[in-house]
């Protein structure tokens, strides 16, 4: 089997943004609903390990914004406005998973992209931080698909392999996420392309995902990032 190319998730599997998420959403929340800033913020922004676990349980980040945190939807709509310029302007750092750098350049054959509820800009700015921008193909943020049509839908993948290839009806790809969401978002991309096409769901756990637990199951389970390589050699 051929890889003809590799979408990845970001946030919980290239990059471990959860500290600057948490300090970027405490400060859009406290801009849209001072009612829940404070000592009203919501429990689940008072850890990584409680944000973790409520991202996971999450299907997408309306859903966080609404039914974890408390917000209303003309609070969620405004808070949604509001990421990317909070991203940009917030300083606080990220760091690549271990292994991500080298996986990501020793994968610089095959075309790679990134679908993901970040912001385009940030995740080009930290993917250059990194040194590995140049192996990236295509970036599509939440702010580049209606909110909608926001993953597990399958638009933002369409859109990322639309923008790579001329036709990717015979496509065989990985997607490659975090999140029970990015599973059933592999699947909907299979959907959307037809049978002639073959999308395969690779799950890491290194950020704290538990795939055995999940109704729907990806094709793959990985523990670190070098063991895609391997994975991948032996479909050579």
């Amino acid at each position: 089997m051929m890889i003809d190319a590799i979408l990845w998730d970001y946030d919980g599997t290239m990059i471990n943004s959860v500290p600057k998420n948490i300090s970027v959403t405490r400060a859009i929340i406290e801009e849209v609903a001072p009612r829940l800033s404070g000592i009203n913020i919501p429990d689940i922004l008072s850890s990584p390990s409680k944000y973790q676990a409520a991202n996971h349980a999450a299907e997408n980040w309306r859903d966080l914004y609404l039914n974890h945190y408390g917000l209303t939807v003309e609070e969620a709509d405004a808070a949604g406005h509001l990421w990317h310029s909070h991203q940009m302007a917030n300083k606080t750092q990220v760091s690549a998973f271990d292994g991500i750098v080298d996986t990501v350049r020793s994968l610089g054959h095959v075309p790679q992209g990134i679908c993901s509820q970040n912001s385009a800009e940030n995740i080009q700015q930290v993917l250059s931080d990194n040194d590995i921008d140049q192996h990236i193909d295509q970036i599509v943020g939440y702010d580049d698909v209606p909110y909608n049509s926001q993953k597990p839908a399958p638009d933002s993948g369409l859109l990322c392999l639309t923008r790579m290839f001329p036709s990717s009806d015979t496509i065989t790809m990985l997607y490659i996420g975090d999140h029970e969401a990015d599973t059933i978002f592999a699947r909907n991309i299979q959907k959307a392309l037809g049978t002639d096409a073959t999308v395969l769901a690779v799950s890491v756990t290194y950020s704290g995902a538990k795939p055995d637990s999940w109704t729907t199951k990806p094709d793959w389970i990985i523990d670190a990032p070098a063991e895609l390589i391997e994975r991948l050699n032996h479909l050579l």
